[in-house]
């Protein structure tokens, strides 16, 4: 399927190997429909396309996994991703983080959320929790940071819960069609973040009144901008150059950023930005292994050890 894309992407695009210097393909997280996306994202685009004398190709998937492999197959150049997803580019694509989103109001960061609809019964993490054999859960894609990765951890890992198995029913989604899956009453209870839920209340605000949220997250740190990190060194500096000194003073460039998610611009960044998500993963697999009743005594204290092995080299 993956081969397909890639050819599709390749033959649309008129994309040659020689041109990958020039031909810049931009992919983003599908947190919501691509036309939203494109929508916000493409004045920014536009822009980095005429400041860089790039070309630069808007690059969708429907999934995060389908832009984890784009970058590692090379049919994608530059992203923007958000934690989690960007920890899988850097381990598998080739990928380097160069810069972070900045937020308008000078927050470092956003929240994963859980949200039921208004006339739910459920109020918190704990009613979930007691109610999961009796729910429908829409979880979210397994590389969300906080659609999946953060409530898979502080919600679920934590109280010694897989949500895989926890829930009467459990399907993924991205962050906009688990909201409205919630606001329409077709799941009971799902993930989301404290971006995306502003987005819908701005787009759709009959459907925001109709969501309550139920838990919230510590403070996760903003999404960051990741490249390859075989492009030329040119090619990285006119990228960098152009998301580091993007938004700072011009009054429209500023509109463009708020709109994409309420952004003041982008500052740099480096892989060390995605060691709190590494602590994070490796936590929730060493809860999981803790509580896996399965398991020889001798195979989890062996596998349990390789784990705090790699936490204590985070450190």
């Amino acid at each position: 399927m993956f081969k397909k894309l890639c050819a599709a992407l390749t033959i649309g695009l008129g994309l040659t190997t020689g041109a990958l210097a020039q031909d810049i393909n931009f992919g983003m997280i599908s947190t919501e429909a691509s036309q939203n996306l494109k929508a916000d994202w493409q004045p920014l685009l536009d822009d980095m396309a005429k400041q860089t004398g790039l070309k630069i190709n808007a690059f969708f998937a429907s999934d995060y996994a389908g832009l984890i492999e784009a970058m590692r197959f090379n049919k994608m150049q530059v992203a923007w991703l958000g934690n989690k997803s960007a920890m899988e580019a850097v381990d598998r694509a080739n990928g380097e983080v160069f810069a972070q989103m900045v937020n308008a109001d000078g927050t470092q960061g956003y929240y994963s959320h859980l949200i039921v609809h208004k006339d739910s019964p459920l109020a918190t993490l704990d009613d979930v929790l007691k109610n999961g054999k009796s729910l429908s859960f829409g979880n979210g894609d397994p590389n969300s940071t906080s659609g999946f990765l953060v409530p898979g951890y502080y919600a679920f890992a934590q109280n010694k819960i897989d949500a895989k198995t926890h829930f009467k029913i459990t399907r993924s989604a991205n962050h906009e069609t688990n909201a409205l899956a919630v606001a329409n009453k077709q799941v009971d209870v799902a993930t989301n973040n404290s971006e995306n839920l502003e987005k819908i209340k701005e787009r759709q605000p009959e459907k925001f009144k109709d969501i309550k949220i139920v838990w919230t997250s510590p403070l996760i740190p903003l999404d960051p901008l990741v490249m390859r990190k075989d492009l030329p060194e040119a090619t990285k500096t006119k990228i960098r150059d152009f998301f580091y000194n993007y938004a700072k003073t011009d009054a429209r460039e500023k509109e463009i950023v708020m709109k994409i998610s309420k952004l003041s611009g982008f500052k740099p960044s480096t892989n060390a930005q995605l060691t709190p998500i590494r602590q994070l993963d490796l936590f929730g697999k060493r809860n999981k292994i803790e509580a896996d009743a399965t398991l020889a005594d001798a195979d989890k204290k062996t596998r349990l050890a390789e784990i705090d092995q790699q936490l204590a080299s985070l450190k």
